[in-house]
């Protein structure tokens, strides 16, 4: 979709509205931003700033009111629902707060299920499978079921998922929120180290300072508009 250092996610004044007339709620308020293949932005904000839906626009499961977002060289903001499931499913990766692992299955058919989806056939599906859990230092996890892994590794276990399929985005939705001190750094470290190495482009939401200080950039997000823009791990 893009080559480092082009823009992989571009918002030229994107407005998403709710509701009419006195109800109407401006949830975005014009917002341009720009992220680059290869990049690591942490999006911060109180609860209704307009983060999170900027974040469902950027993965496809919304559309903006008005204005463009560009997802590559793709207008992704008018596709329809069946093509932004199709962007969705082939360039972006999701991991969230709560790991939304299968409980009865083993790590290694957690991580094919997206590849499932796809049609992948199985030797191929495991042999994926098994290189994304030695990406982030599960591969003698491979049989456990989510409930002999640590909440730190059912999260590797949810990364390797995400990243399975070679997305160009992976968006994590505040990745470390039931994790301790400990193994939120970890996951931050294993994040900043996908980044580094592969070049995935990451988007990630956090309410915590510290945590937004792994990314390269800081987006401050309130009342629907971006507040701030600042350099974050590249200044330290």
């Amino acid at each position: 979709m893009a080559t480092a250092r082009e823009a992989l996610l571009t918002f030229d004044k994107v407005w998403k509205t709710y509701g009419e007339g006195e109800a109407q709620v401006h949830a975005l308020a014009g917002v341009d931003l720009t992220v680059e293949a290869g990049e690591f932005v942490a999006i911060m904000g109180p609860s209704g700033s307009g983060k999170s839906t900027a974040m469902n626009i950027i993965g496809c499961l919304d559309s903006p009111t008005s204005g463009r977002y560009g997802f590559g060289n793709v207008d992704a903001g008018r596709l329809d629902r069946g093509a932004r499931a199709t962007l969705r499913n082939r360039f972006i990766g999701f991991v969230f707060q709560g790991y939304n692992l299968l409980a009865r299955t083993t790590a290694a058919e957690n991580v094919e299920l997206p590849l499932i989806y796809r049609g992948v056939p199985a030797r191929e599906r495991r042999q994926l499978a098994m290189d994304a859990l030695e990406q982030v230092g599960l591969e003698s996890r491979a049989n456990h079921t989510p409930a002999e892994l640590s909440g730190g590794q059912q999260q590797r276990v949810a990364i390797a998922r995400a990243i399975v399929s070679r997305p160009a985005l992976l968006l994590a939705d505040e990745p470390t929120g039931n994790l301790d001190t400990a193994r939120s750094h970890e996951i931050m470290q294993l994040l900043t180290r996908l980044n580094a190495e592969s070049g995935l482009t990451v988007l990630l939401v956090t309410h915590e300072a510290d945590i937004a200080e792994y990314a390269d950039r800081v987006v401050s997000f309130l009342d629907g508009s971006i507040v701030s823009d600042t350099a974050a791990r590249a200044a330290a």
